[in-house]
């Protein structure tokens, strides 16, 4: 089953014993709650938990990057893999998305429809927030945060084409070295950052369970250690000079004040820099069910929530105060940061914005062949 990539089930890598009966793709009947509960695999939720978590920290970091060394420091080791590792994940739970009837209904209601309502929804809160009556609303130009579910959506509904191919990764980092050295190509749609991050969606469609479980490894997770250890060292070292705009990939590197030509080598070295610090973070992801596996099904919740309040930030100037400045001032906002995209992960949160997170809208689509032969079966019965 393919739903969108932050909350969608996780499956759980094959350890039943043979003498079980195993549920396969396309089967008719949907498995009961306690069902696909006993599906998930707690490994994926935890990794989806902590991404998220990153993800909202870095961005409550940010204002404090313009003060403090260490953290931009921090900011930077972040950013170098937490977005990467987000598109790799989806990229792995895409994988099955073949254009069926059934995956096209999940993806419109997974992704096209949270776009256009929160897109919808930041637009007016930016005029309430800021008292711009006429600021635009645009669906080709997303807001904040919302770029990434546009180009999930471009990602996804690509995803038969690049499983044609023999060697799709090659191909999609060459596009992502075309889009670094292309200043003129352009906003919208995010074109820069869909085809920037791209490689990483790509390469998540060509793994399987067990390229994780051989980052699973006490002798990898040892490894991992020093070099995180080196990675955050290095982006103490070069935190004063280097611009963390390299790593967004909102245009090309011309907007860095590089040539043209330098693009050939920065994007694919960083493209390897997030792979490493990417299997660092895996490596250390639990594997066992903990307190906060079960949120791990409400990230895109987070995802789309938590902009609210980090543009609500920057737009009344919280981080005003001189103690937020202080070590202990960011070990404050650190704390906030992780409490509030746990807060937004919740099963209350969820409950509340089932209806723009994921809408079931049946009114809206021709029942599928699998939902009318569980019907007749079960008239039958």
């Amino acid at each position: 089953m393919v739903s969108h990539d932050l909350s969608a089930p996780a499956p759980t890598a094959p350890r039943a014993s043979p003498t079980a009966s195993t549920p396969t793709p396309g089967t008719p009947s949907p498995p009961t709650p306690r069902t696909a509960s006993a599906r998930r695999d707690p490994y994926f939720d935890n990794a989806k938990y902590l991404t998220i978590v990153l993800v909202a920290c870095g961005h409550a970091w940010e204002p404090l990057t313009h003060g403090s060394r260490f953290a931009t420091a921090a900011y930077l080791t972040v950013y170098a893999f937490h977005m990467p590792a987000f598109a790799l994940v989806s990229g792995y739970f895409s994988r099955s998305f073949d254009m069926a009837p059934g995956r096209v209904r999940r993806l419109l209601t997974g992704v096209v429809v949270p776009y256009l309502v929160f897109e919808t929804a930041y637009t007016l809160f930016y005029r309430w927030a800021r008292d711009d009556p006429g600021y635009p609303l645009s669906l080709l130009d997303p807001w904040y945060v919302m770029w990434f579910l546009l180009a999930l959506f471009i990602w996804r509904i690509t995803t038969p084409l690049w499983l044609t191919l023999r060697h799709p990764v090659p191909v999609a980092l060459a596009l992502a070295v075309l889009a670094a050295v292309s200043p003129d190509l352009g906003g919208d749609i995010s074109i820069q950052r869909v085809l920037g991050f791209l490689p990483y969606f790509v390469l998540g469609l060509t793994l399987r369970a067990e390229h994780f479980e051989r980052l699973r490894t006490w002798r990898v997770r040892l490894h991992a250690l020093p070099v995180a250890a080196a990675a955050l060292l290095t982006a103490y070292l070069v935190a004063p000079w280097f611009s963390a705009g390299w790593l967004y990939h909102r245009g090309s590197v011309t907007g860095q004040g590089a040539p043209n030509w330098v693009g050939l080598f920065s994007t694919p070295a960083l493209f390897c820099l997030a792979l490493v610090l990417t299997a660092c973070f895996l490596s250390w992801v639990p594997g066992r069910h903990l307190w906060c596996t079960a949120l791990g099904a409400g990230t895109m919740y987070g995802y789309l929530l938590h902009g609210f309040v980090i543009k609500a930030s920057r737009f009344w100037d919280w981080y005003d105060h001189p103690w937020l400045h202080t070590a202990l001032g960011e070990l404050a906002v650190t704390v906030a940061a992780v409490g509030l995209i746990t807060a937004l992960c919740s099963a209350p949160v969820r409950t509340v914005f089932r209806f723009a997170v994921e809408p079931r809208m049946e009114w809206m689509f021709h029942r599928s062949r699998e939902e009318t032969g569980t019907d007749r079966a079960s008239k039958g019965a």
